[in-house]
């Protein structure tokens, strides 16, 4: 998915969030385990992102994926799933300041000073005042101990994914850090998404995350509706059937021909929002098993060369 995102665009990518204990006895040379610290040299620049409890190992999984070559160090305190927060990590650390700055100071310390260390963040555990103000004292401090950049995802822990991402939380943190590094996040599924919260908001980046799982046309498209206030056409079924099938060799390559059709699915599905008759296409594409599934799917759906569709703005208009 990195590697597909940087060829249509994208300046920047993180791997999937990994727990620090799971790093620290992870053994990198066991075939199964190959695909969770697998970075080309194509998609440089790239960072390792990572989340735990221990302040401590948190610091020794940081370590780790420096040796494994990331080039950036990105301390996940914003995923809002049950099960994370139920083993107090993730988005939990919005709730326990001290604890946070802990595990930013050694993480910061253990990790040489010219990887840079990042934090993604939600607006806070929930709209409390008190929420509001652990989430000040974190991102401060952060940058006080020397963080490069933050994620600001707009909605609270407590909503997961639900409701609006507020854009006007992003203006005021970047009002009053008007020097440092803050990037947007939440309700990016359109170019002209990513481009109005730049406009709304003041933020000096953008980073897209579901929106892009079966749209990496999104940066492309971004960049020059940027440049020239035009936005370019969607993608047609050739050009998606040619990524679809890029995409699953490259996951062939890491996780084995047996493996990949299962692993693909998600995308597969993802990709379908793209395509005219898009719930036809998604229920097939939830039955793939195996390579031959999916050049099936490819060959009932996406053997003539139609105009694909945009997928909907977010609800920021």
């Amino acid at each position: 998915m990195r590697l597909i995102a940087r060829r249509h665009g994208a300046t920047y990518g993180v791997c999937e969030v990994m727990l620090d204990k799971f790093l620290v006895a992870l053994n990198p040379r066991r075939q199964k385990n190959k695909h969770y610290l697998y970075i080309t040299d194509e998609e440089r620049p790239v960072g390792g992102q990572l989340m735990g409890t221990e302040p401590e190992q948190f610091a020794a999984g940081a370590v780790k994926l420096v040796e494994a070559g990331f080039d950036v160090i990105d301390i996940n305190f914003g995923c809002p799933v049950k099960k994370v927060l139920g083993r107090c990590r993730g988005g939990f650390h919005l709730s326990q300041p001290d604890v946070a700055l802990d595990i930013i100071q050694r993480t910061r310390k253990a990790v040489p000073s010219s990887i840079p260390v990042t934090v993604k963040m939600r607006r806070g555990i929930d709209d409390t005042e008190l929420s509001r103000e652990h989430f000040f004292k974190i991102i401060e401090g952060a940058f006080d101990i020397g963080v490069a950049a933050v994620t600001v995802h707009g909605r609270t822990v407590k909503q997961r994914y639900n409701g609006p991402s507020r854009w006007e939380f992003l203006s005021e943190v970047k009002q009053r850090f008007p020097d440092r590094v803050i990037l947007g996040s939440g309700d990016l599924f359109a170019a002209q998404d990513c481009l109005d919260m730049i406009t709304q908001t003041s933020v000096d980046g953008v980073t897209v995350a579901r929106g892009c799982i079966g749209n990496p046309w999104i940066f492309q498209q971004t960049k020059a509706l940027a440049k020239t206030g035009i936005l370019p056409p969607p993608p047609s079924l050739f050009e998606q059937r040619k990524v679809i099938t890029k995409h699953f060799d490259l996951a062939a390559e890491l996780y084995g021909e047996e493996r990949t059709a299962m692993v693909m699915r998600k995308s597969c599905i993802k990709y379908s929002a793209l395509h005219p008759e898009h719930s036809l296409v998604r229920a097939d594409f939830t039955k793939i098993k195996s390579r031959e599934d999916l050049h099936q799917v490819l060959r009932d759906w996406y053997s003539e060369d139609l105009d694909g569709c945009y997928l909907p703005r977010s609800i920021h208009v």
